[in-house]
């Protein structure tokens, strides 16, 4: 029987889920083909389980699958794994991106969606192994010459696609057990279109979804577990009417877990979605709400206002529905007021939690192209692009002090006064997990401190549009 094994590297850095790990869906679900063609099929989500490679020099072919600030650490291991002359096929968005890059590490790349392809690749290596028809397959010829097949357009029917076998994530005895979400997918795409996002290059701005029939068949295998279900998809509500269509499937199925999931802010118009999702079961919602400043959620393309902002934190919180609110810091309409006011705005609304993070140019969206063409990376370590660190050249900010303002945010939203606030009103899940941030956020400091030393010694180009720095002493000390 031939044996594969797929990898989803872990993130080299601290982040706010560094605890409380969530894999991503695709080798899950390309591990349960695998399986169903009768291949053995061994897979590592590093962030649950240490890879053991002498399970892996056993293998005949290896999967890893990256996103861009795993990139570096997939490379590493797509090294030692061809030092065993075993094939490494690699996959993911980054290297759907930047195909070229990973071939220098990798014998295939897999772009786009993984699921036909990963078949369609499959038979020839089980046939005469002509890559020449393999749809989204990226490889060298025997002249070395790189060769990128033509991309087959998005899978339409999401019911085609298995459930994924979540018994093949399996524990890592040696580590600490948190009871862990069950990851669900029941759509991809989003009709929005945000210049940072590099979502709809990978999965289009056509939003796809499953049946509701499909969906809750799923569910029902996960009704009698003690973990919340996670719904993975980027934008949950983009058409409305599916999913009340899906809420009221869940509500007759009376389905005894707890949800959460990514929603936009603009979903708070409609209180029926909200009071639905509510009697489905959701515990908390995602919520990217980016800015406060007008400016910026318009150059952004974001397609809402702060008036929206403003009606998701009341709505959701009137529905008893916990609000984690994700801010993003360092367009070029930013500056030291408006991150003031952003974390102003996330005390007044009395978001559950939040997590205010450096605007990052990703690979696939169009704000890496701009920051690309403007030469305004100021970084080119891939490990570095994940939302924590600041590596291109802000217009109205120093680098450092973009780095400090997202800090500066943390500290005055996971303040004692805060904490002591949420005691008071009983939310102890917030309690927790603002004493988890604190701590996180320590431990970031300590562990980055060269890394803040570099970039309090970069200038910015002549011509920057710096604001005038706000002085809160932000400690480089643990």
């Amino acid at each position: 029987m031939p044996k594969i094994v797929f990898i989803e590297p872990q993130a080299p850095n601290l982040h706010i889920f560094s605890r409380f790990p969530l894999p991503r869906l695709g080798v899950l679900i390309l591990g349960t083909m695998m399986k169903q063609r009768s291949w053995d099929v061994e897979v590592y989500v590093e962030d649950l389980r240490r890879i053991d490679f002498d399970v892996v020099a056993g293998s005949d072919l290896v999967g890893i699958s990256t996103i861009t600030s795993t990139a570096p650490r997939a490379y590493a291991i797509a090294d030692k794994v061809r030092a065993m002359r075993i094939p490494v096929l690699m996959g993911g968005p980054h290297v759907t991106f930047l195909a070229d890059e990973a071939l220098e590490h990798a014998d295939f790349v897999i772009r786009g969606e993984g699921e036909r392809p990963l078949m369609a690749f499959i038979d020839a290596w089980e046939g005469d192994r002509d890559l020449t028809e393999i749809p989204n397959l990226s490889s060298r010829a025997a002249n070395g010459r790189i060769v990128h097949n033509p991309v087959l357009p998005l899978e339409h029917d999401l019911d085609t696609i298995p459930y994924p076998d979540l018994s093949l994530l399996k524990p890592d005895p040696r580590r600490r057990k948190f009871p862990a979400p069950i990851p669900v997918q029941t759509s991809r795409g989003c009709p929005f279109d945000c210049s940072f996002c590099s979502v709809t290059g990978m999965f289009g701005k056509k939003y796809r979804f499953r049946s509701t029939e499909n969906v809750i068949e799923e569910l029902r295998r996960y009704d009698q577990s003690k973990s919340a279900v996670f719904f993975y998809d980027d934008n949950f509500a983009a058409n409305r009417e599916r999913a009340k269509e899906l809420l009221r499937a869940m509500i007759r199925e009376r389905f005894k877990f707890a949800w959460s999931t990514q929603v936009r802010a603009d979903l708070a118009r409609d209180t029926e979605l909200v009071k639905l999702m509510r009697e489905a079961g959701c515990h908390t919602v995602y919520i990217g709400f980016e800015s406060v400043n007008p400016r910026s959620l318009a150059s952004m393309k974001k397609k809402q206002t702060v008036a929206d902002l403003v009606r998701a934190a009341k709505v959701f919180r009137r529905h008893r529905i916990n609000i984690h609110g994700m801010f993003v810091l360092g367009f070029d309409d930013d500056d030291w007021a408006s991150v003031k006011e952003t974390v102003r705005f996330a005390k007044k609304s009395r978001l559950s939690t939040t997590q205010f993070l450096i605007l990052t140019p990703l690979p696939g969206s169009e704000f890496y192209e701009k920051m690309f063409s403007e030469n305004r990376l100021r970084f080119h370590d891939w490990a570095l692009y994940d939302a924590h660190h600041v590596v291109f050249e802000p217009a109205r900010f120093s680098l450092f002090d973009l780095q400090k303002a997202q800090m500066y945010c943390h500290k005055k939203f996971y303040s004692w006064k805060q904490m002591f606030g949420k005691i008071l009103a009983g939310q102890w899940l917030s309690v927790a997990i603002a004493h988890y941030a604190r701590k996180l956020n320590r431990m970031w400091t300590k562990r980055n401190r060269t890394f803040l030393r570099v970039v309090a010694l970069l200038k910015p180009k002549p011509g920057a549009r710096i604001s005038v720095d706000y002085k809160e002493e932000v400690s480089l000390e643990p």
